[in-house]
């Protein structure tokens, strides 16, 4: 494949660029992340860019645009310091037009172009985590009502957004059937625990207890049974973003550092000259080469329909570990300054959450070499 971009391509990422060097965000991010506040004065600028809808069909209101081209805008934002992991929701959009009910779409679509929080998936439970089968929170249904009961933990943007689809199973199968639930946040019963992270602290992350929460048949979310299967595909989408997301952040601190090599004399001469300096950067480039060859090659795969769960394990799996080593070495490059309020100290610790959010180094692995070994039975 080739990684030249279309001239419409190339326009969509000026524009992202020009955004992205009209003021200084840098001063907005670190204001938020110490915060912990969502920066939604950013995200609304991209909103209005179409980059919340790109990836919708033109007939829905979007721009029918390819996960290359996502690739490359999160690529030209991640170099800018920007905090893409933010924007997980933003393609979000497709999954409520694939599997909402009319209801449910228009509620959500009725934040185009705001660039407010609008759902998340909540699965992750104190005994769940990797094994979703073990997931205990249920659903009853009892005088033509639905009543949801259980704990979430971990779920990421529950503080602020307004939906939040939730995996349960029928308590009353003898079977374990799980299903999913489009729960409005504001009904009765529910009870948000804020949670500290280390790191990716513009978004939320609550513990949330559902207690006999009240929901009608037409709160269900796809189809009942389906949820595991739903949420698969899904899965190897956030794990592909949260590979763009990692690339695209560990190129903003490998361009940082190697300004800064350039600059600082220590005995006489830049840094930079100095030949442990300069293995540095050698084994930091072929690092930042194989994130982008991979996470390209994966979009050209899934726009093309042959992307597999391994592609997105392998992309989530080596970005995140190959990103923060490219990013703990920037810092190793900066010193002092990388570890006293320069952004970088902010990847690293968003790179470490990363490791385990969307699925850990271990399940990536396991994916990974089950799809590996598929094609030699």
């Amino acid at each position: 494949m080739s990684f030249k971009l279309t001239d419409e391509q190339e326009l969509f990422v000026d524009g992202v660029k020009e955004l992205m060097e009209r003021e200084n965000w840098e001063a907005y991010f670190a204001q938020c992340d110490e915060k912990h506040e969502y920066p939604i004065k950013w995200v609304k600028e991209l909103a209005e860019l179409g980059i919340d809808t790109m990836l919708l069909p033109e007939e829905h209101g979007g721009m029918g645009e390819s996960m290359v081209t996502l690739a490359a805008i999160w690529e030209e934002l991640g170099r800018h310091g920007a905090p893409t992991y933010i924007l997980y929701q933003l393609p979000g959009f497709s999954t409520i037009l694939r599997h909402g009910t009319q209801e449910q779409i228009d509620k959500i679509f009725e934040f185009r172009g705001t660039g407010e929080q609008m759902f998340n998936s909540a699965i992750t439970e104190p005994s769940a985590g990797s094994d979703v089968g073990s997931l205990q929170t249920t659903y009853k249904r009892k005088d033509g009502k639905v009543y949801l009961n259980g704990q979430k933990c971990f779920i990421t943007s529950s503080l602020h957004t307004p939906y939040l689809i939730v995996m349960a199973k029928d308590a009353d199968s003898e079977k374990p059937i799980f299903s999913e639930w489009f729960v409005d946040m504001k009904k009765a019963g529910i009870k948000l625990t804020p949670l500290e992270k280390l790191g990716l602290r513009m978004d939320s992350c609550c513990e949330v207890v559902f207690d006999n929460v009240e929901l009608e048949e037409k709160d269900m979310f796809g189809t009942e049974g389906e949820g595991f299967n739903r949420v698969k595909a899904e899965f190897d989408d956030e794990r592909f973003l949260v590979a763009c997301t990692n690339y695209g952040v560990a190129l903003c601190a490998f361009e940082d550092a190697a300004k800064y090599a350039n600059q600082r004399v220590q005995f006489g001469e830049a840094i930079g000259r100095t030949q442990l300096i300069q293995e540095k950067f050698a084994n930091m480039a072929i690092k930042l080469n194989s994130m982008k060859n991979m996470i390209f090659e994966t979009a050209w795969k899934t726009d093309e329909g042959i992307a597999t769960s391994g592609d997105s394990a392998m992309c989530k799996y080596y970005c995140a570990n190959a990103a923060f080593e490219v990013i703990d070495t920037s810092m190793q490059v900066l010193g002092g300054i990388g570890v006293t309020g320069h952004r970088v100290g902010r990847f690293w610790r968003d790179l470490r959450i990363d490791r385990l959010s969307g699925g850990s180094d271990e399940m990536q692995i396991l994916t990974l070499g089950r799809e590996v070994l598929k094609r030699y039975r």
